[in-house]
């Protein structure tokens, strides 16, 4: 089944068991070319509807879609990016704001968050988790066991952490280059996305990153996951795959800004290319090399990346597991 899919409203796809237990909400699209959680989703809505899959304890909520209009244009935003600076706000100023005022009270109604994406690069699958338990200012945080058993239990065997720091020591690193032309000066709520959203309402989230975004395997990915998730909460009386034997935990060390038109990289890189100590990296318009600092991992390299944004992020292996 394929939805049709409105720019004026978010569809929303809710099933409530009539005995108690945890409420998800599982949501796709939040970038729109990032398409593999609206086919999982609508593949799991079709499994219920046929009888396949019978929703039993607790609730759960599908969102296919959650940015319509970037969804329609087949490209990764509508008018700014949906998956940074999400709150509600009483003078919505674009499309994204209009989205946040309608998603941000669904996603605090819910305990948990399962939320499908994808990646421009070719690689494997792999999952975002949230912080250790905490009580800091970033992010506080006290669901970090729950999130550890969701995350392993998702296929993947990769599990990247240490998002929301390496943002804002990113931030910290852009106001000190307030004089460069075209910067973008943000502050950390920036980095704000579902999970964090979700995260700082009480609840706990993971970020699943199916794949690249036409890897035909995506799609089944998604499915994967939303029914082990369903199954590990107990909504749906699923089986449970145990995690796979061996999960590689990362965390993101840094981000690396784009700063000119004329920066590049010295190579063609994907997500989860290993560096070497002093492997480079990139060279800056002025000259200068950008290197890697230790061994370890680029993640998210940009090639589109815009002066003043984000170009990609340093990974080394985590001390967490899982």
């Amino acid at each position: 089944m394929t939805l049709a899919v409105s720019t004026a409203h978010l569809r929303v796809h809710r099933f409530a068991a009539l005995e108690p237990g945890p409420r998800l909400v599982v949501t796709g699209a939040v970038h729109g070319n990032e398409t593999a959680g609206t086919r999982g989703i609508e593949r799991v809505l079709a499994e219920i509807e046929a009888g396949a899959i019978d929703i039993v304890r607790g609730a759960v909520s599908f969102v296919p879609v959650c940015n319509p209009l970037a969804y329609a244009r087949g490209q990764r935003s509508g008018e700014r990016n949906l998956n940074r600076r999400l709150r509600p706000t009483a003078q919505p100023l674009d499309y994204e704001d209009r989205v946040a005022n309608v998603l941000c009270p669904l996603l605090a109604a819910h305990d948990v968050l399962l939320d499908l994406h994808s990646f421009r690069s070719p690689g494997q699958p792999f999952a975002l988790r949230g912080p250790q338990d905490n009580q800091g200012r970033l992010e506080p945080f006290a669901h970090e066991a729950a999130e550890a058993r969701l995350a392993a239990h998702l296929g993947v065997a990769r599990v990247v952490d240490g998002w929301l720091e390496a943002y804002a020591e990113g931030v910290a690193r852009r106001r000190e280059r307030a004089l460069t032309p075209g910067a973008v000066h943000e502050d950390p709520a920036y980095g704000v996305g579902t999970t964090e959203y979700m995260r700082a309402m009480g609840g706990y989230a993971v970020t699943l990153e199916c794949g690249q975004h036409e890897d035909a395997a995506g799609p089944e990915v998604a499915l994967h996951a939303i029914r082990q998730t369903l199954a590990l909460l107990g909504i749906a009386r699923l089986p449970l795959a145990p995690p796979p034997p061996a999960i590689e935990c990362l965390t993101l060390a840094a981000v690396i800004d784009r700063h000119a038109e004329g920066d590049r990289f010295a190579r063609a890189w994907t997500s989860f290319d290993a560096l070497g100590a002093g492997e480079l990296i990139a060279l800056r318009a002025d000259g200068s090399e950008v290197r890697a600092p230790d061994a370890g991992y680029i993640v998210f390299p940009d090639h589109g990346a815009l002066p003043g944004h984000e170009w990609f992020y340093l990974a080394r292996p985590s001390a967490r597991r899982l």
